[in-house]
């Protein structure tokens, strides 16, 4: 019988990849010098964002094990034979598929490339305890070298093809609030407001990127009592006039996630809700201004933080002021180091990206009860910083007839 490989090179068709090999040459550059500065000889990642960041390539896990090993020669994403050529179709450099024939294909592929006994990179924030001792018995590294902190530094710092992209993905996500609004009407689910704005934004991702990968584009439309939270999922609930309303449209591209949110209304508001909208906005437009080269996360939050104390309003904040945008999802990828948070002492600099979102949710019983929630991206520039979310905020366009 014909032995079965346990791992294997599979290469057909051509590479597409999202952005131009120069840009994965400086990314590989800048990661091979952290790399000599930590005296680190190769490198296993196995995080979706270090792997699209490196690579281009976006897996599917499904319960399989995916890596991208790189040395100072070699960038190889390991995929499941599952995949077939589809890995190598859309990553930089080289592509290894191992087999389901034995538990221990993947790291024998991974091997292949790295050696034994070497000085391994690797993601403290991403192993489970599992993996992490199924790497030390598979690759016997001399000596392991948490990287986790200096590639997300590195993704924090967008290059301009990047800045790019994201700008496509804010006017993306401006799309579906458009197709959002136009579907608002009372008795209508939230379910089928979501599907509106999802739809549209699929088929305008199609039309502005014809050669990539269509994946994950979502919407949280919230109405009523489901907009307490900024993340509930979508429900059947029907619309009624006077409802306070959640639009949040999220485009993909190509592993790249953009946001829109906005608070709106479904025929009227009263006066209790549009006194928290209007303070909400303030507290938006506020925040907007502070974020300029040189502010410091923490000190931006602690100033907005003023702000709403000095209305009476901080008790009713429920999260952080903003995030970093990049290589994102819900379930990956989250650049903890860039966050408008009390803890995060990080100096914003011109290529930076961050949101300002001030939310605050009003209990049920009280006077305007509800989520507020605002939501624009924004690039920071040598003299200040550039607005690149367009769909409008406030009362004046958002109370939906």
């Amino acid at each position: 019988m014909t032995a079965r490989p346990q791992f294997y090179k599979f290469h057909q068709g051509e590479k597409t990849l999202p952005f131009a090999p120069a840009e994965y040459e400086a990314r590989l550059a800048g990661l091979r010098a952290i790399m000599e500065k930590a005296g680190v000889e190769a490198v296993l990642f196995t995080s979706m964002q270090n792997i699209a960041y490196y690579s281009g390539f976006l897996y599917c896990s499904f319960g399989r094990q995916y890596g991208l090993v790189v040395t100072p020669t070699d960038c190889v994403t390991i995929s499941a034979g599952i995949d077939a050529a589809q890995p190598w179709r859309r990553s930089y450099g080289d592509a290894i598929t191992y087999t389901d024939w034995d538990r221990s294909n993947y790291w024998r592929a991974v091997r292949s490339v790295t050696g034994l006994g070497k000085v391994l990179g690797y993601e403290s924030d991403h192993l489970t305890v599992a993996v992490r001792m199924a790497l030390r018995d598979n690759l016997q590294p001399s000596r392991l070298v948490d990287i986790a902190a200096q590639t997300m530094a590195q993704r924090m710092r967008k290059s301009p093809a990047e800045l790019d992209l994201i700008r496509a993905g804010a006017a993306v996500a401006d799309v579906g609030g458009y197709a959002i609004r136009d579907a608002i009407k009372p008795g209508v689910r939230e379910i089928d407001v979501a599907m509106a704005g999802r739809d549209a934004m699929e088929l305008e991702i199609a039309a502005r990127f014809p050669q990539a990968e269509y994946r994950d584009t979502w919407v949280w439309f919230q109405s009523g009592i489901n907009t307490d939270g900024a993340h509930n999922p979508v429900t059947s609930r029907r619309l009624e006039r006077g409802d306070i309303l959640s639009l949040n449209t999220f485009p993909m591209i190509s592993g790249y996630y953009t946001a829109l949110e906005r608070t709106l209304f479904v025929g009227e508001a009263d006066p209790a809700s549009l006194a928290i909208w209007e303070a909400n906005v303030a507290a938006h437009e506020y925040g907007m201004s502070l974020l300029v080269p040189g502010a410091v996360c923490a000190e931006v939050t602690t100033k907005i933080n003023s702000f709403l104390a000095d209305r009476d309003l901080l008790q009713y904040r429920t999260f952080g002021y903003g995030h970093s945008f990049g290589v994102l999802s819900h379930y990956y990828g989250r650049e903890a180091g860039l966050e408008l948070r009390e803890d995060i002492p990080t100096v914003l600099e011109p290529g930076m990206v961050i949101s300002m979102e001030p939310m605050l949710t009003i209990p049920e019983g009280q006077p305007g009860a509800g989520g507020y929630r605002e939501h624009d991206i924004l690039f920071i520039t040598p003299d200040g910083n550039e607005d690149i979310t367009r769909y409008p905020y406030g009362p004046a366009f958002n109370i939906v007839a």
